[in-house]
């Protein structure tokens, strides 16, 4: 290894350590940048020393996730694996995860590379990860202000195919856009999918695309499962979706969590959500592209913790308290499905802030369906943030009452208190870790106090 990296390494590693120790952040994108600005190609140095495969998640929702889901998958089969666990997917959180993956001196001692990659950022990164195989999660609406429509995100994504022509392209082909991307790039491809109706209480809400890309026609579908996924075909021209590579049947719904079958192998997940069921198809289907270790699947799904910060649930003042991040309208459709499932009154915090890591654009939340709150058993709404203001606003036009909030921390302490014992939590991206961090203290103080009572 050239000095100059070893020197980039070493830098992105003091600077992790005083970032933390000065209290200023986790460390998630600044090693990356000072190591980027000692050598600038400093990913590509360690990306080669990556000793089996890489694999890069990209799409709009789910790669978190996905990306945890995959990890996990290869250290329980006894990998060593770099991944970005904390959701950093620009260049610089890419180059993050491996400096601070590396040893002291400077050396990567990994099989395999798990890197989530944002949809925009895909065409600078790509070409430096130089991953095996690329799975796109699925294209929906996000950052309306920086990414625009769907056709501009599945444009970049096809670009930055151009520059890996070896890896292998993985698909969502209930997706009419990822069905879409992947038919305008030249890579080998691989396709997962779900054959069934995995959830008929599920509303569909708002899809991305409702026309056939070879003709024009309107589309029609068997069933939807959400957004624009389900099993679809055109009327005029026959496109219709494809048989996948990959398939869950006998898909089952109990005690609050799903199972389902997967190549021949019966999978009994902690997964809550129908989004999970993609989530975890998504990583057997990329494991099989790469040839990846799939003995003991089924156990490393039963130890996986699907919430991944995204989906937190705290004990507060004796009152439950689930946390949910939405950024965008598919998935806030999603989370008032996991709202409505639970027929115990309850109350709702909603957090809706406008910096750039959300989007300052807030008008998709005119393309969520809150009318479905209707029927959720909702004792109060309270909403909060730098666009709270707005969000109480949707939520009158569709008949909902609710009250503007001045803090997040007070309207717990009410809620928690003097609710319904039983509040959720929505907030978009900036607020999820301070929310997080947050929940852990008021967890951990009445903790203490309880067990203060208790003496």
């Amino acid at each position: 290894m050239r000095l100059r990296s070893r020197m980039a390494i070493w830098g992105g590693k003091l600077a992790c350590a005083l970032s933390r120790g000065l209290g200023k952040g986790n460390g998630s994108s600044l090693p990356g940048r000072v190591a980027r600005r000692i050598d600038p190609q400093i990913l590509s140095v360690m990306s080669g020393m990556v000793r089996e495969k890489i694999i890069a998640v990209t799409g709009t929702n789910g790669k978190t996730t996905t990306t945890s889901l995959m990890a996990h998958v290869l250290r329980e089969s006894g990998k060593k694996v770099v991944w970005n666990p904390m959701g950093a997917n620009l260049m610089d959180g890419a180059v993050s995860s491996f400096v601070l993956a590396a040893k002291k001196s400077g050396r990567l001692d990994a099989d395999y590379a798990c890197i989530e990659v944002d949809e925009m950022a895909s065409v600078r990164v790509f070409p430096q990860l130089k991953p095996d195989c690329v799975l796109v999660t699925n294209i929906f609406r996000d950052q309306l202000d920086r990414t625009c429509e769907v056709d501009i995100t599945c444009g970049q994504i096809q670009k930055a195919m151009e520059t890996v022509p070896e890896a292998k392209l993985i698909t969502n082909c209930d997706d009419i856009c990822s069905f879409t991307l992947a038919a305008g790039c030249r890579n080998p491809k691989l396709t997962f999918g779900i054959g069934e109706s995995i959830a008929d209480d599920m509303p569909a809400g708002t899809g991305e695309s409702v026309f056939c890309p070879s003709c024009g026609c309107r589309l029609e579908y068997d069933f939807i499962h959400y957004g624009q996924l389900g099993s679809y075909h055109c009327p005029e021209c026959g496109l219709k979706r494809p048989e996948p590579d990959m398939t869950v049947t006998e898909v089952v719904f109990e005690g609050g969590t799903y199972s389902f079958t997967l190549d021949g192998r019966r999978i009994i997940s902690g997964a809550q959500a129908p989004y999970n069921i993609y989530n975890t198809l998504s990583v057997y289907t990329a494991l099989l592209a790469v040839d990846g270790p799939r003995d003991g699947f089924e156990e490393a799904i039963k130890k996986f913790d699907y919430g991944n910060n995204r989906e937190c649930a705290y004990q507060i003042n004796g009152a439950r308290v689930q946390l949910y991040l939405t950024k965008n309208p598919v998935g806030f459709q999603q989370k008032i499905f996991l709202i409505r499932r639970d027929p115990e009154p309850k109350d709702i915090v909603i957090q809706i802030n406008d910096t750039v890591l959300d989007g300052e654009d807030v008008s998709w939340l005119w393309d969520v369906d809150f009318h479905y709150l209707h029927e959720a058993s909702v004792a109060s709404i309270v909403t909060v943030g730098t666009r709270g203001a707005d969000m109480q606003v949707r939520l009158k036009y569709e008949d909902i009452a609710s009250r503007l909030g001045r803090d997040v921390k007070e309207t717990v302490e009410e809620l928690t208190k003097r609710g319904s014992r039983n509040l959720y939590i929505i907030t978009n991206y900036s607020g999820l870790y301070p929310t997080i961090k947050m929940l852990e203290d008021m967890q951990a103080a009445d903790s203490m106090g309880k067990e203060g009572r208790d003496r």
